[in-house]
């Protein structure tokens, strides 16, 4: 049988047509059945709690359980790799947490590249650290605490004055002053250019489908605008944190980086 020129480009056309129809179906139908939620800290750590609250909304918004999945160890570390290692279909998810950041240049070897063998998907939430210090102290300011410090070599602990639950807050380590805490400064106040805050945010396997990834994130980010959940997060000491998969994927980078110079 002889194919006119016409026909012949139709079914070119249409052949190629299938493979991205057939993702697109899927990111359609997706999730056809439950997804798992890896984290690395455990029970009732703040990516634990994090990712049940984002987890509870999904579940919810798309009609099939998150189910949050503790596993502990390492920094992140075996949380992570088995993420790495699933399929890249979005059933798998990992709750990605600035230490995966540090550990990327903390340990020597590691069995997979965070920044390459993860895909972003979506930002939760940031939080500040705070300096503390007992309220009898006489520093009242960071610089104080500072000077204090200098003048007090090997003086200076935190430790006695946390069990004793005798604390005052000095400075709060984000790149600004948390909402959560508006009369404390932050360091960046007096230290320039200072920031170390933590971050929260979920992350896949390499080569999960693109429209799965932007149905994730849509959700997540629809999630982060709830005025009910956007209180439950800032219950934590922190703040939405919405993104982009790029801006997060952008974010995962940048800490990697900072902290490989620290």
């Amino acid at each position: 049988m002889t194919l006119s020129r016409r026909r012949f480009l139709h079914l070119v056309a249409t052949a190629a047509a299938l493979p991205a129809f057939s993702r697109y179906a899927r990111a359609q139908a997706y999730p056809a059945r439950p997804v798992r939620v890896l984290e690395g800290f455990g029970s009732g750590s703040s990516a634990d709690l994090a990712a049940r609250l984002i987890g509870h909304w999904l579940s919810e918004r798309l009609g099939q359980h998150f189910v949050i999945e503790n596993r502990p160890g390492a920094g992140s570390n075996v949380a992570t790799e088995a993420v790495v290692r699933a399929a890249p279909d979005g059933y798998t998810l990992l709750t990605c947490v600035t230490a995966n950041a540090i550990n990327a240049t903390l340990y020597e070897k590691l069995n997979f590249n965070f920044i390459r063998d993860i895909a972003a998907v979506a930002g939760l939430l940031r939080m500040s650290l705070v300096v503390l210090v007992n309220p009898s102290l006489a520093a009242k300011t960071l610089p104080e605490f500072i000077a204090y410090a200098k003048a007090h070599p090997g003086k200076v602990t935190a430790i006695g004055y946390i069990r004793a639950g005798e604390l005052r807050a000095l400075a709060a380590t984000g790149a600004s002053r948390s909402s959560e805490l508006p009369d404390v400064p932050a360091v960046a106040e007096f230290v320039q250019a200072y920031e170390a805050s933590g971050w929260i945010g979920i992350g896949a396997p390499k080569g999960t489908p693109a429209a799965i990834i932007e149905k994730l994130n849509s959700n997540i980010t629809a999630g982060l605008a709830d005025p009910q959940l956007e209180a439950r997060i800032k219950g934590l000491g922190a703040d939405p944190m919405p993104m982009t998969p790029a801006q997060f994927g952008a974010l995962m980078g940048d800490e990697t980086e900072k902290w490989a110079k620290w």
